[in-house]
Order: C-alpha cells, then sequence, then structure tokens
C-alpha cells in the first residue's frame, strides 16, 4: 500500500512538472506585434518612416511638436499644443511665416512608393492666399520642394475650396496632382476632424487620396503621373504646416501668395510603402 502511495505521488509530481514546462513555452505567434499593424505603428523594421504625434509633454517650445515615440528629435515649433484626435495635436497660425521645421524625414526619400496621412481641422482660406500642409525640400525643383500638399482657398469656381469640396494639388518630383473641379475632396474643410490620406504606388504611377478612410474616385486621367519608382535626391529637413520659405535656413520661394497652414493638424504619418484601403481605413477607425 505504501508503495502505491508513493507512486501515486511521484506520478502527480511528474504532472505538475509537465503542466509547469508547458506555461514557460512561448506564446503564439499571433501574439506579437506585426510590422503592418496600425496598433504597432512603430515596430521596428515596420514601414513608417516618420511619425509626428505632437505629443510631447515639455514647456520647451522646441520638443512640443516631435515624434514623441519613436525619436524625440526637437522641431522648430512655433505652433500651439491642442487637444487633437488622439492625444495632443497642433494649431496653425494664420499667417505667411510660421511652419514646424524637422531636421529631417528619417529615410523616407529612399523609398520607391509613399504614403501621407494625418488628421486635420481646417475651414476654407479666407485671405485670397492657398495654405501649404507640408513640403520635403530639394534643391533639384524649381520650386525648391520634392514633395508638398497645396490647398486652393475660397471662391466659387470650381478650382477653389469650400467647406464642403476642398480643391488641392499633391505633387511628387515635379508632377502635380489636382483635385478640383469634379474631382475636389469631400467635407475635409467643414470645421470637423478629418483622416486625410494621399498613397502613390510605384507599380502603378497612380496617386490615390483617401478621405476618412474612403478613396476619392478621380475622374481625369492626371492622378496617373508616370513616375514608376521615385527617386528623391538632395533632399534636406522636413516641414509641417508650410512650405520651404516659412522656415529658416531651408532654402525656398518667397512667392507673396505663399501662406502656412491655419488650421489645426495631429497623428502625422509617413511611410516608405503603398499602404492598401484596408490599412488606411485602419489608421481611420484607430483615430491613429
Amino acid at each position: 500500500m505504501r508503495n502505491k502511495l508513493q507512486l501515486c505521488i511521484v506520478s502527480a509530481a511528474l504532472i505538475l512538472f509537465a503542466a509547469s514546462c508547458q506555461k514557460m513555452d512561448r506564446p503564439a505567434l499571433g501574439n506579437f506585434p506585426k510590422d503592418n499593424d496600425p496598433k504597432f505603428p512603430l515596430y521596428p523594421g515596420g514601414p513608417l518612416k516618420f511619425y509626428a504625434a505632437f505629443d510631447g509633454t515639455t514647456t520647451n517650445p522646441l520638443m512640443n511638436a516631435v515624434d514623441s515615440v519613436r525619436a524625440n528629435f526637437a522641431a522648430s515649433n512655433p505652433f500651439t499644443t491642442i487637444t487633437g484626435v488622439s492625444g495632443k495635436g497642433v494649431q496653425g497660425v494664420s499667417t505667411k511665416d510660421k511652419a514646424i521645421k524637422y531636421p529631417s524625414a528619417n529615410d523616407f526619400a529612399k523609398y520607391n512608393s509613399v504614403t501621407v496621412a494625418y488628421w486635420l481641422k481646417n475651414s476654407p482660406q479666407t485671405d485670397g492666399e492657398p495654405e501649404f500642409h507640408f513640403s520635403l525640400p530639394s534643391s533639384d525643383y524649381w520650386h525648391a520642394s520634392a514633395m508638398f500638399l497645396l490647398v486652393e482657398k475660397s471662391g466659387p469656381n470650381a478650382d477653389n475650396s469650400t467647406a464642403s469640396q476642398m480643391a488641392c494639388t499633391f505633387a511628387l518630383k515635379d508632377r502635380w496632382v489636382e483635385f478640383r473641379g469634379v474631382n475636389r475632396l469631400p467635407n475635409v474643410l467643414d470645421g470637423n476632424w478629418h483622416h486625410l490620406a494621399f498613397v502613390y504606388d510605384e507599380t502603378t504611377s497612380i496617386v490615390t487620396a483617401y478621405v476618412d478612410g474612403v478613396p476619392k474616385t478621380y475622374t481625369g486621367t492626371a492622378n496617373n503621373i508616370g513616375l514608376g519608382p521615385l527617386k528623391f535626391t538632395n533632399v534636406s529637413n522636413f516641414v509641417l504646416g508650410g512650405w520651404n520659405k516659412h522656415v529658416s535656413g531651408v532654402n525656398g520661394p518667397t512667392d507673396a501668395w505663399i501662406h502656412s497652414y491655419s488650421g489645426s493638424m495631429d497623428q502625422f504619418r509617413l511611410y516608405g510603402k503603398a499602404l492598401t484601403a484596408s490599412e488606411i481605413l485602419a489608421l481611420y477607425n484607430s483615430r491613429l
């Protein structure tokens, strides 16, 4: 009887030991963050190359509009910190000489397909001048910019912006994709937060715009810009909320019509790939 009892105790101990070993097994692969998972957008090796969360908590104005998650590099920031769509955002200024200057866009310029995605809240510009939302400076082009977004002023004709229709130009290496007339983007300037994204796919040479996760159907042919793989060269700095002339130390045109961005902005992202429609929708739904 004693031997049987000892055997039972030993057997029970072996079962407990085996169970404890099973608990030490590595987690299932699905428990690890994936590079393209929007919940982990900065996971090493992922496609996100530049990210401005605008969530810096320091009182130093040079540090309030930085990539507070990934790099914490300083930016020259004349904008005001506000409540954003997710955490903090920034409020632009209605002027012609203010913008946020970053030392670089990390290694974004090395990639052949691109996605620009961010949240904005604004109304049509009423002082008669267009606004610039961002610019990637480069000395290779007459306007000294390899990429920019220009939003037209308010007005009654089809080339201008209204609260329900935003007329804009997304430019890559002197190829201007113009969302004007019937191609204007809906509801972006109605004074509420909206998610805006522009995707350039090297395999198709097509630019697609998304508003709140929904692609804009382009009725013309100018969105096929024929670039193939991008080759950004002589790139320096990165400008948010304006064009090159709005920040010190960056060369650019001095035309009087170039205007800073006057609205609110949050969660600005540059990807070195063409995000899919489902990935853009995930950013919108997650308020990223």
